[in-house]
């Protein structure tokens, strides 16, 4: 069991695309250090799926329906958790993803012409996926930085991903849009330094999510060949537990731990971006 963290109790998070594997993990385990969490997302149904399991075990969150690409409803859901919760101190970006029209089915060019090739890529998919990745945590931040300034101790976190070092195969939409999220993490890390808002990243390794299930299980539930790429590359040869990143992120949004560090992403990865393969 993780040590409670005292000071974060009663502090404020916002979680965007909170009803994630990854992100619901971190929203319960934030509710269970006493944080009142605001999961925003664009399904309420999902959104108010993780609040009443934090509610279940005594925690206080809200759901609120919110999309990452739409100013005005972030400035909205801005609005409903000041007046539910009076402040904001942490920010948690976490909606991104991905989708077919921005992936390539082979890994590499294949003359013959199969399947979907770089060449086949949808414009507007690439774009979408892209924006939501990126352009999503920008205007988020936006619209909640100014709240954020208000608090005592305030933290943004971002999600990264492994892509953003060396980009993946298949997800060229995806790994560009994580690697601006490490520079944009340093950008404003630096903008924010003199006012004490601390801005950094966690970059997950390989865990198993409702995104990439398919891509790492077949239908029986055994690895795929791209699965036994990614173990063979994983020096602790297997996929990343979601309750593994807590440590991290709580070492990053308590200021007790961290209080200088901003600008940096810590990678959650079983060794894999330290492996080169020999």
């Amino acid at each position: 069991m993780i040590p409670i963290h005292e000071n974060l109790k009663d502090r404020v998070a916002v979680i965007t695309g909170g009803s994630g594997v990854l992100c619901s993990e971190m929203a319960r385990e934030l509710a269970r250090q006493g944080v009142k969490v605001a999961i925003l997302n664009r399904n309420a149904e999902k959104g108010q799926g993780i609040v009443d399991s934090i509610r279940e075990a005594g925690g206080t969150a809200i759901a609120v329906v919110a999309d990452v690409l739409d100013r005005a409803s972030l400035e909205q859901a801005r609005a409903e958790i000041v007046e539910q919760f009076g402040r904001v101190d942490m920010l948690i970006n976490g909606a991104g993803g991905n989708h077919p029209d921005a992936v390539t089915d082979p890994e590499v060019y294949d003359e013959s012409g199969e399947g979907q090739s770089f060449f086949d890529l949808d414009e507007s998919g690439f774009s979408n996926v892209f924006s939501t990745n990126f352009t999503g945590t920008f205007l988020a931040t936006q619209v909640f930085g100014k709240e954020l300034l208000k608090s005592e101790a305030p933290s943004i976190l971002n999600l990264s991903s492994m892509s953003s070092y060396t980009p993946l195969t298949k997800v060229p939409a995806y790994s560009a849009a994580k690697a601006s999220i490490n520079n944009f993490t340093m950008w404003l890390a630096v903008h924010f330094a003199e006012t004490g808002l601390r801005v950094n990243a966690i970059a997950p390794g390989f865990f198993l999510t409702t995104q990439n299930r398919n891509l790492l299980l077949d239908e029986a539930g055994n690895y795929t060949p791209r699965s036994n790429k990614i173990i063979t590359a994983t020096p602790m040869k297997r996929f990343g537990k979601p309750e593994e990143l807590l440590g991290a992120m709580l070492f990053l949004v308590d200021e007790s731990c961290s209080g200088f560090v901003t600008g940096t992403t810590i990678q959650v990865d079983g060794g894999f971006m330290a492996y080169s393969g020999v």
